[in-house]
């Protein structure tokens, strides 16, 4: 393992790194994210940055917070960009440590297009999204040639507190046969009402994953019609995203980490299957 680390890039003195740390686990970190947090002179994290990865963090690194979790106490995203131009113009190693990916809802792109009109340079270091990892872990196939080729992601999160206005639901709704939204606790209510309208049917399959890759792990699958009340009965917390499509089924069969625990996966997909496929 030393030795591949050697290999890799290093962190350079005035140099930004925009680092993601995947969904929580901190086994789904990447070899390069991992180097950075060893060779930082300073990390700003967010607030879903799981305990477990910065458990990882030697004592003699400086951290700062920047918040970033809807609805708590958050840097200004304008502060959090200048922070790393200030603290890469004091010659230091800035690493910029993200949940998920940096780029995927992650606003990476402003800070990115703020360091290079401040003329620092940086690296970008991809991480695991959680959905894409959430996914995986609730054993729920992203895609399937026998329920989707084509996949959407979207957040919850608008202005005001209500859904975004820019997405045309309609045609969301009758164009992707999977959809799985982020940030998607809060507005679950909401969000399927809107489903609802724009014509997907009340019976579809639908999974909540909360606390996606960790210990605390819960998937609750319902249907459209009642996940706002299931997931109030099951008192889900946040962080948690939203997946709605045939390919939730899929996850009788495939819930590796329940097989662990003595679940009984089934091979029958009957009814997600057509009969010309099987």
């Amino acid at each position: 393992m030393e030795d591949i680390l050697k290999n890799l890039p290093d962190m350079e003195s005035g140099w930004v790194w925009l680092a993601g740390a995947g969904p929580g686990d901190p086994g789904l970190l990447s070899l390069l994210t991992l180097k950075g947090m060893q060779q930082a002179d300073i990390i700003i994290y967010d607030a879903l940055v799981s305990q477990k990865i910065l458990d990882l963090i030697g004592r003699d690194k400086a951290l700062e917070f920047a918040g970033k979790r809807g609805g708590k106490p958050s840097l200004k995203q304008a502060d959090i960009s200048e922070r790393l131009v200030m603290h890469a113009k004091a010659g230091r190693k800035v690493l910029r440590l993200k949940a998920g990916d940096p780029f995927v809802f992650g606003r990476g792109g402003e800070e990115a297009r703020y360091l290079v009109k401040s003329n620092i340079p940086f690296r970008v270091i991809p991480g695991i999204t959680a959905g894409i990892g959430g996914l995986a872990y609730a054993g729920i196939p992203l895609t399937d040639r026998h329920t989707n080729s084509a996949v959407t992601f979207l957040t919850a999160h608008g202005e005001g507190g209500g859904l975004s206005k820019d997405i045309n639901w309609d045609a969301l709704a009758k164009s992707s046969p999977v959809i799985v939204v982020y940030m998607a606790l809060s507005r679950i209510d909401l969000m399927c009402q809107q489903f609802l309208r724009s014509g997907r049917r009340p019976d579809e399959a639908i999974a909540i994953i909360s606390k996606a890759t960790t210990a605390d792990q819960v998937v609750l699958e319902t249907t459209l019609a009642h996940a706002a009340e299931d997931v109030a009965s099951a008192k889900l917390t946040a962080p948690a995203m939203i997946v709605l499509g045939e390919n939730v089924k899929l996850r009788a069969g495939l819930d590796w980490l329940g097989a662990m625990e003595g679940k009984i996966l089934t091979a029958d997909l009957s009814g997600i299957i057509s009969q010309g496929e099987k």
